[in-house]
């Protein structure tokens, strides 16, 4: 099947996937071996050791680069192994520019590793264009992009990071995860890398751990399949066919998702105990008119600040969720609810984390798929204990 002309409902489901050669299974089957017989030395039949390639990863890869639009697919034992490979692509000397607004996993793998390694990197409001543009010097090497961002949800224009990538010559890396190829796929607008958690969205089960890479660029594919299997850091055959399972519902979820977090955006926005929302769809949320140029919908991930803004407040509401499930992570069929400053960023400094909104105050929804009445009703409850 020619990926090309089918639609991305589709592609989640055949996109990259052919059955299987040996008995014509529909699902790609669970290669649980860690290597493979040779008739002669170099004489196999395309897997040698399960480090280097599994056939039921291939397939997971064939259906990550299928979905969003690419050529090569990578993955990897988490999403911070695929950034840790993304940066291996630098030497010391070259300089990254990112958002302020960051993933803490991202923000201590940048500092905290790879400045040891003589990296340096540059946190700006990607918001702006200019203020990127201001940052771009003879090192810089990588524009290292989240949009929406984690957890502010703001959103950074891809076509002016492109602009931006291009007249310098500079690599572009999106991390895709909260808003998955269903809703946009940066590629196609000019990116080179884009990243996924496939722990979140694309397995959406909460079962699995894992990331992934996906590039257009042959020479650039090489050099990162060179680290993925220099390194190491890869994925075992049951993980691989968990995501590959998760990948084909991916779009009927997604629907779901987006649905619930639009009812219970504008829910908690017309909240009396409710400060602040962040939330794309709303029109007066910052590049509102870019989410919607570059989105294909606005997803199932909101932060809100209860009235008064203190911390004590937040705990109070998070602890006495019932539905919603205190817990890290996101993306799953079931709803989260979690607490930056105090999970997902307690490496970032207090002071940085507060100067791009993540104070402690604010609360993280990862919207699921139930029944949306009973997410209202449990956020009510919450609410009212405070």
């Amino acid at each position: 099947m020619n990926d090309k002309n089918i639609a991305f409902n589709t592609k989640t489901i055949h996109g990259g996937q052919e059955p299987d050669k040996a008995y014509g299974a529909v699902m790609p089957p669970i290669y649980q071996t860690s290597t493979y017989a040779q008739t002669t030395p170099g004489g196999h039949k395309g897997f040698e050791y399960s480090r280097s390639a599994n056939p039921t990863r291939t397939a997971l890869e064939n259906s990550l680069a299928s979905i969003e639009g690419g050529e090569y697919g990578l993955a990897f034992s988490s999403g911070l192994a695929a950034i840790d490979a993304v940066m291996k692509l630098l030497s010391p000397g070259d300089e990254v520019i990112s958002t302020n607004d960051l993933y803490g996993g991202s923000y201590r793998l940048f500092t905290k590793i790879f400045e040891g390694f003589g990296i340096r990197f540059h946190f700006v409001d990607m918001k702006d264009a200019h203020k990127v543009a201001e940052l771009v010097n003879d090192n810089t090497k990588l524009l290292w992009v989240e949009t929406p961002t984690n957890p502010m949800m703001n959103i950074i224009d891809l076509k002016a990071m492109v602009k931006i990538a291009q007249e310098h010559k500079l690599l572009l890396a999106v991390d895709n995860t909260f808003a998955t190829p269903y809703l946009q796929r940066p590629l196609e607008l000019g990116a080179d890398i884009v990243m996924h958690s496939a722990t979140k969205y694309l397995g959406g089960h909460s079962d699995v751990i894992m990331g992934g890479l996906i590039v257009k660029n042959k020479e650039l594919a090489d050099r990162l399949y060179f680290i993925q299997n220099a390194s190491g850091a890869v994925p075992g055959p049951m993980d691989s066919f968990l995501v590959l399972r998760g990948i084909k519902t991916l779009h009927v979820r997604m629907q779901r998702h987006c649905e619930n977090g639009a009812a219970i955006a504008h829910y908690l926005k017309k909240h009396p105990k409710v400060e602040k929302v962040y939330w794309p769809g709303f029109e007066d949320h910052p590049n509102h008119e870019v989410a919607k140029a570059q989105m294909n919908d606005f997803g199932g991930m909101i932060s809100f600040v209860p009235k008064g803004g203190q911390f004590e407040d937040a705990v109070k509401i998070i602890e006495n969720l019932k539905v919603f499930t205190l817990a890290e992570s996101l993306g799953g069929v079931e709803s989260l609810a979690g607490h930056p400053a105090s999970m997902t960023h307690a490496s970032i400094p207090k002071e940085e984390r507060e100067k791009s909104g993540v104070v402690d105050s604010l609360v993280r929804l990862s919207v699921g798929i139930e029944d949306v009445e009973d997410l209202k009703n449990d956020l009510e409850q919450a609410l009212s204990h405070f």
